[in-house]
């Protein structure tokens, strides 16, 4: 009968196990705590890396001190999204002026069960479960205005704070980011500063690269969205493409939202000018998956269709929409930090690849 073997753990070996998983419990509570604020510092670490590219563009065309090349690139910035916002605001009230003002007609054709969106009261009287519910519940219950109005005045006060800090975050990151990546490299053994710059390097280049392709690629979708909707008169055309160009942000499924929803506008406008627009979107979708991303992100990040659907679902699942937009360049920092790893870990029986003789 062989002998039972014993195993001794050493006091010191369970304190360390048991501190471990304490650390790690607290950072998750951490985590979990400061979500919207990580979640901040994330979208200013990309607004960052978005227009370094620019501060970098100046330092080397004539600006010598870096201060002066993150204000003029933060304020064009800046004044580019004004200009934006003034060409497209007032467009964008008047068509929500105007599709308010149509609402009653689409109230009364549903009421009366005419026109495109008849069919819910002719076959699902709708009517009458609307007002089954208000004679229960009453107009607050059934749409929760007063919850609805507090999530409102919640959510725009949040949302004013949180572009004032994004926006001061991304000008400090561009200050001081530099600096302290190299306080960081200089913490680094000597010889081990070449590798990790190394690996830092084709990290900025992947995140870098990804960010501004998807806001090049988003803007893209909604200039050519919008110019087609403008021909075929259908209504709140401006509105529905920058609609597109904020969902083309989100990857694999925001495409497809915007292309639902705006297909579904020209369809209750016109049945021939529904087709057309669903057509339009098929055809375009597969120009931008096979030609603009290719072409716009190029070598910065390659990952299978797989990890990025992966990526994407567990992004959205932390963090929302913004897990979801954080998703692929994470991913793809995480595999070059990959890469590297099997390219430099030690082989049996050998030397580690930086050791062996070539």
């Amino acid at each position: 009968m062989p002998e039972a073997r014993v195993v001794h753990f050493r006091p010191r070996t369970i304190f360390v196990v048991l501190g471990i998983i304490v650390a790690a419990v607290v950072m998750i509570e951490v985590v979990q705590a400061a979500r919207g604020v990580l979640i901040w510092i994330g979208m200013a670490v990309f607004l960052a890396l978005a227009l370094n590219p620019a501060v970098e563009w100046l330092l080397q065309h004539g600006i010598r001190r870096r201060g002066i090349a993150v204000a003029i690139a933060f304020v064009g910035a800046i004044l580019a999204i004004s200009a934006l916002a003034a060409t497209l605001v007032p467009t964008i009230v008047t068509q929500v002026n105007e599709f308010v003002d149509a609402v009653p007609g689409y109230v009364e054709d549903l009421t009366a069960g005419r026109g495109r969106l008849g069919f819910l009261e002719r076959e699902y009287q709708i009517t009458e479960r609307v007002r089954e519910a208000l004679s229960e519940r009453g107009a607050s219950g059934v749409l929760g205005l007063s919850d609805t109005a507090l999530a409102v005045t919640r959510g725009v006060v949040t949302g004013v704070i949180a572009t004032i800090t994004i926006a001061f975050l991304t000008l400090f990151m561009l200050l001081e980011g530099p600096r302290w990546v190299e306080r960081f490299y200089s913490l680094l053994p000597a010889e081990k500063q070449p590798r990790v710059r190394g690996i830092g390097d084709q990290i900025y280049r992947t995140i870098g690269g990804y960010v501004t392709g998807n806001l090049t690629i988003s803007l893209i979708a909604g200039i050519v969205s919008t110019a087609v909707l403008l021909a075929l008169d259908v209504p709140f055309a401006v509105a529905l493409g920058l609609l597109v160009a904020i969902l083309d942000l989100i990857p694999l499924a925001g495409a497809t939202i915007a292309a639902i929803i705006v297909t579904t506008v020209a369809f209750l406008d016109a049945t021939t000018t529904g087709i057309i627009v669903l057509v339009f979107f098929i055809v375009y979708q597969q120009l931008e998956n096979h030609v603009l991303q290719p072409v716009v992100y190029g070598r910065t990040v390659q990952l299978s269709p797989l990890a990025v659907l992966i990526a994407v679902l567990v992004g959205a699942e932390l963090a929302g929409v913004i897990g979801a937009l954080a998703a692929i360049p994470v991913a793809g920092a995480v595999q070059v930090v990959l890469l590297d790893w099997l390219a430099h870990r030690p082989t049996r029986g050998g030397p580690p690849p930086e050791a062996a003789v070539p």
